[in-house]
């Protein structure tokens, strides 16, 4: 399994006690309501499964977690500040109106003048506004996800059909 193959649900914060148990730090929303009976463990960039043996949810964003086959505060140990993952077959899909500007990761950006940009790897959400990070002409170009730049979003297509501030795409190609 791969990176791309999965979706971050949280990390692992501390162990507790001495049995194996874990404290997760969970900023997915709504973990509780997907059914899952493993997960895996960002280790070194290798996706490594493991089956669960209990969660319990504490508050909004807290969790203690029980993993097959670690029984000891030692194995625990070497999960600490390691993120966790599900498949992506198991990402609950949003309803229309639940969609926001930052699930255009992934979607295809085509500007009105340069037509197809490339892929959204990237949204990043900054004060006043979402930056989004295309792949063209093998540079990352930023842009801003905005009212004057985004001119109609195809969210069944996966498309976002932008019109880019002039000379914007010059100065990534002009390095």
């Amino acid at each position: 399994m791969k990176t791309e193959d999965c979706f971050r649900v949280g990390s692992i914060l501390k162990t507790k006690g001495l049995k194996g148990e874990m404290q997760i730090y969970v900023d997915f929303d709504n973990l509780d309501a997907i059914k899952f009976d493993a997960l895996f463990v960002d280790m070194a960039g290798k996706m490594i499964p493991y089956f669960v043996q209990s969660i319990k949810y504490l508050q909004k964003s807290n969790a203690y977690l029980f993993l097959e086959d670690v029984d000891t505060i030692e194995k625990a140990a070497l999960l600490v500040r390691k993120d966790i993952y599900l498949p992506n077959k198991l990402k609950p899909k949003k309803k229309k109106e639940e969609f926001t500007l930052a699930d255009v990761e992934g979607f295809i950006a085509i500007d009105e003048t340069h037509g197809e940009l490339g892929e959204i790897l990237e949204v990043q959400e900054y004060p006043q506004q979402l930056i989004a990070t295309v792949k063209y002409q093998n540079k990352d170009v930023l842009f801003p996800l905005n009212i004057e730049i985004i001119k109609g979003i195809d969210i069944e297509a996966g498309e976002i059909y932008v019109d880019l501030p002039e000379g914007l795409l010059d100065v990534y190609l002009s390095e």
